[in-house]
């Protein structure tokens, strides 16, 4: 396996002829995904998604992929080619289409329909091309064919791109269900018709390449969760992605059956469900749902809520029952059935809302305790099924941290593909296919783009280091009235601490600190306040760790008198 090298450098200009691959995200993260191929002289680009943040980076709403190195060649990008509705493959779009409008969009109904309800927020009207499986399109030097793939929202697509240097063929988030709710199923015949004509790079998502065997269909819930609608003795409070169409098509159908009316929580949901609905990918019985005012009429029994909030958002839903905080107040009796994945890094987040909602007598079915969720991604059975059908000559995993990429390369490996044709990248490596070969050829910057509020790329891991301090340390102001002749304080300086253990008596051992450092600086002749600043800084800082084992985020004051 060709491995990245941190001393990689810029990559050389592509060979005549050659296809380069940059992913600019999905690569050493979950989430984030986009790749950008490079070919005669154009660009094409799979995804662009957002990653949420972690709890290390305080204030971030979302994190974007880099757009730097494309962005002296915008005009040169023929198509972004989605592969399916998920935020961490659509939710970058708004941020990339401010900085060209008329980029064409690429995608299947329900994707470009969650897109546009979430461009319209942000007062942008894309230009659209709406594709479905066994469609062919040109974009530009690119031969774009789509194929049906099964996933954990409808509609997705995995694409094959045919170029003068060769066939790629992207999978895109998938699994393999055998019996999806919507019957369709990845279609492996076009995957075997692609792997006859000869895949020259496959990008494989990686996200469960750890997991033994073969991910369970989704059919497999039913039985819990319509256990959850027959047995609950009070409500029945259902959490889940708000784009998991096929998770709450089950969940309606379990609540219609036991005589439940079924009411949709919180904006985003609302907005996705309504949108399923109005283009039939949500079949929903006639008088089924119902709005949360006209529950109020209904007997606890006789009710079921859909809400966002899985991951334990702070701000959605489900958090805000469990801190009290909705108009929806859980109590004893009540049942909340958590339908989703953890995502990792929230964990935490998730056991605290699972405790609030069982502090309030409320019942908590979760993946832990009940078979309420799959995964929306193939398991290492389904994987070597894949390469075994497609037999590519050069594998690149991608979608996963790192022990999933590395896991997936050796899948293929196992499988006969030559270890020195699996490529595992990561964000901003440059992977040149020429003759047939894919190889790592240099590096483009990659870093992370944050997003707080309505600044993008404003807070910097700089801030953010400043914020963990601000978070962990405290922050002490100190405020110095200073004789600029002599370089004395003329009266004891105020200290101001937010966030730092103290009492009135704490810092009265740092003032003499602070007369020797000025006397010293005086002494060399230092006089400028910004400098004086800097030396009390250091000074108090030094203080703060030798006598209180802190280190807190100094701001110094210095006033001339």
């Amino acid at each position: 396996m060709s491995h990245p090298h941190p001393e990689l450098k810029a990559a050389p200009p592509l060979p005549r002829g050659g296809l380069r691959v940059i992913a600019l995200g999905g690569l050493g993260e979950i989430g984030r995904n986009m790749t950008v191929f490079e070919h005669a002289g154009k660009l094409l680009i799979v995804d662009c998604g957002v990653l949420f943040p972690e709890e290390t980076q305080p204030g971030v709403d979302v994190i974007l992929p880099d757009f730097t190195s494309i962005r002296d060649r915008l005009d040169d990008i023929v198509a972004v080619v989605l592969t399916h509705g998920h935020e961490d493959h659509i939710g970058a779009v708004p941020y990339l289409l401010r900085e060209r409008r008329d980029i064409p969009v690429v995608g299947s109904k329900l994707t470009l329909a969650f897109l546009e309800a979430k461009l319209k927020e942000h007062g942008i009207r894309p230009r659209t091309v709406r594709v479905r499986e066994g469609d062919r399109r040109g974009f530009g030097p690119f031969d774009c064919e789509f194929v049906a793939v099964n996933h954990s929202i409808p509609d997705s697509l995995a694409v094959a791109i045919r170029t003068g240097a060769g066939m790629v063929l992207h999978t895109g988030d998938f699994k393999m269900d055998q019996f999806p709710l919507d019957d369709r199923i990845t279609d492996l015949r076009a995957f075997a018709r692609l792997g006859e004509e000869g895949v020259d790079l496959f990008l494989t998502d990686s996200t469960n390449a750890e997991v033994p065997g073969f991910t369970t269909s989704e059919r497999e819930l039913n039985p819990a969760i319509e256990q959850v609608m027959r047995t609950a003795p009070r409500r029945v409070i259902v959490s889940s992605f708000a784009s998991h169409v096929h998770r709450i098509q089950q969940v309606l159908d379990a609540a219609h059956q036991h005589g439940r009316k079924v009411a949709f929580v919180g904006r985003s949901m609302v907005r996705n469900m309504g949108i399923a609905r109005d283009l039939g990918y949500l079949k929903v019985p006639s008088g089924l749902v119902v709005s949360t005012k006209e529950l109020e009429k209904l007997p606890d029994h006789k009710i079921a809520l859909v809400c966002t909030g899985s991951q334990g958002e702070p701000m959605a839903a489900l958090s805000r029952m469990a801190n009290r905080d909705h108009v929806i107040r859980i109590g004893k009796g009540d049942t909340v059935l958590l339908a989703s994945s953890l995502i990792p890094g929230n964990e935490n987040a998730i056991y605290r809302v699972i405790n609030g909602l069982t502090r309030w007598g409320a019942h908590v079915v979760h993946k832990g305790n009940a078979k309420v969720h799959v995964s929306g991604h193939a398991s290492a059975g389904e994987l070597v099924y894949c390469y075994n059908i497609v037999k590519p000559r050069n594998v690149m995993p991608v979608h996963g941290e790192w022990r999933h990429l590395r896991a997936n390369g050796d899948l293929a490996i196992r499988t006969g593909v030559d270890p020195d044709r699996v490529v595992i990248a990561e964000d901003g490596v440059v992977v040149d296919l020429v003759d047939g070969r894919a190889s790592i050829t240099g590096k483009v910057p990659a870093g992370n783009v944050y997003v707080d509020g309505m600044e993008v790329g404003g807070a910097t891991e700089a801030s953010l280091k400043d914020r963990l301090t601000l978070a962990e340390e405290g922050v002490v102001t100190v405020v110095a009235i200073v004789d600029a002749d002599t370089g004395a304080l003329t009266e004891p300086p105020d200290f101001l601490a937010r966030g730092f253990v103290h009492d009135d008596t704490t810092f009265e051992p740092v003032i003499p600190v602070i007369e020797k450092t000025l006397a010293a600086a005086a002494e060399e002749g230092v006089g400028d306040a910004r400098q004086l600043e800097q030396l009390v800084a250091r000074a108090v800082a030094n203080w703060a760790f030798r006598t209180h084992r802190r280190k807190p985020l100094i701001i110094p004051v210095i006033i001339d008198a």
